[in-house]
């Protein structure tokens, strides 16, 4: 199929699922969309099954071959998400909780990690699963942060306090840049013990404590000064004029050329496009646009998130046909989902109780970000990055597994949540 053909295909399938979904599930678009996909996937499963001779899951592998699920979405889509999601961000909430954002993002994400690597070789040990203690950090490193197109995307049917708002959104759209460095030095360790010298994309050889450090300050540091440098560039532009139609298309040339820059100077380009749509959502749009600039940059970036999201939780939901379930990984996946959780609670806790010293939270802090931390497409993409391994598979169906609970039951679930913990307690 040709990429229009594909593209085509799957718009009409995302137009068709979301409108079945706002007519009779009246679920949250990306939970309904994602439901859909699941039960024809599932639906074309049991035809296969009845009828092996239309191979529909031969077909639909070769279907999603044409798919870089990795490349469509962390070198395409995933810039356009980030930055329609951190125009929303309120700068001052923001500042406010800079610590706990900063700590969540970096030491909390290190912290998951250790304990979903640790834990999941013990389970995958138990179950007789040949899995290495690299393979099993690396499947850590890959779902322990939170997505911020799934964050973003239930936060805006929430109606959560200004100050947890600002801490779920900031550690979601900051902590890519950590998880993508962790993935990194794993990956190449792993590629070290295993031979595989393309793992992750990346050489085996020299990967140390010191060259991770670099490679951190160089992604971190370097994708934050490029987005204020290409951030600022669009402002002073945008304030010299008054045009809607130069305006928007400044803002989708600061998303698209500041993400390309961003992997030419081998720094990150999620964080960039963060801090550039943050200055745009804030600065931008009190002193550089007018009402009705800033009427039509939102509703375009507004229809640009709704259109990708559509597409993203659709390929999600489609990917069940490619993965290979079997008894032993469903059953290591469901306990894995458990440790998953459980690594979230502790690494969301140790970092509030230390700041806590200083900084007041609001009742039940701790269980909102754990049940608030959703997993989604990034985890995927990066597992699907692993080159074919007889560990590969099951690092893919765990992951799958982690996305779809965190998805279906965290992101349908954390109104319930939310209301239990912030609305005030009945005086006796």
């Amino acid at each position: 199929m040709t990429l229009f053909q594909i593209a085509s295909l799957l718009m009409t399938l995302a137009a068709l699922f979301g409108y079945i979904n706002h007519r009779w599930l009246k679920q949250e678009p990306s939970v309904g969309l994602l439901v859909i996909s699941l039960a024809s996937s599932l639906a074309l499963m049991a035809m296969s099954a009845v009828w092996p001779q239309l191979d529909i899951r031969g077909q639909t592998r070769l279907f999603m071959g044409d798919i870089d699920f990795n490349r469509a979405l962390m070198h395409g889509m995933l810039a356009f998400l980030l930055f329609a999601g951190a125009l929303h961000v309120d700068i001052e909430y923001f500042v406010k909780r800079k610590a706990t954002i900063a700590t969540l993002a970096t030491v909390g994400l290190l912290i998951s990690t250790a304990i979903v690597g640790g834990l999941s070789w013990l389970v995958f040990r138990m179950l007789q699963l040949d899995v290495s203690f690299l393979a099993c950090l690396v499947f850590g490193s890959l779902i322990s942060p939170t997505d911020p197109i799934a964050v973003m995307g239930t936060l805006k049917t929430l109606k959560a306090p200004k100050d947890i708002e600002a801490n779920i959104a900031g550690e979601s759209l900051f902590n890519d840049g950590v998880a993508v460095v962790v993935f990194t030095g794993l990956a190449g360790l792993w590629a070290a013990q295993t031979g595989h010298h393309d793992l992750a994309g990346h050489a085996a050889d020299g990967v140390s404590a010191g060259m991770l450090a670099r490679l951190f300050f160089q992604e971190a540091g370097g994708g934050i000064l490029l987005g204020l440098v290409c951030g600022y560039s669009a402002y002073r532009l945008m304030l010299s004029i008054d045009d809607y139609k130069v305006e928007v298309l400044v803002t989708v040339a600061l998303v698209m050329g500041g993400y390309s820059l961003a992997g030419v100077l081998a720094v990150s380009g999620p964080i960039a496009v963060v801090v550039a749509g943050i200055l745009i959502g804030n600065r931008g749009r009190e002193f550089a646009m007018s009402p009705m600039v800033a009427d039509y940059v939102e509703k375009l970036w507004e229809m640009i998130d709704e259109i990708l999201n559509a597409l993203l939780f659709l390929l999600i939901g489609i990917e069940v046909l490619v993965v290979r379930f079997t008894p032993e990984r469903l059953l290591a996946g469901a306990i894995i989902i458990g440790i998953v959780l459980v690594a979230r609670f502790v690494s969301v806790w140790i970092p509030v109780s230390i700041i806590g010293l200083r900084n007041r939270f609001p009742r039940g802090v701790v269980r909102i970000l754990t049940w608030a931390g959703l997993r989604g497409g990034i985890s995927v993409a990066l597992a699907l990055s692993l080159p074919p391994s007889p560990e590969r598979g099951l690092i893919l169906t765990s992951t799958y597994m982690v996305v779809l609970f965190s998805i279906l039951v965290q992101g349908m679930t954390i109104r319930k949540v939310l209301r239990r913990y912030l609305e005030p307690v009945p005086k006796s």
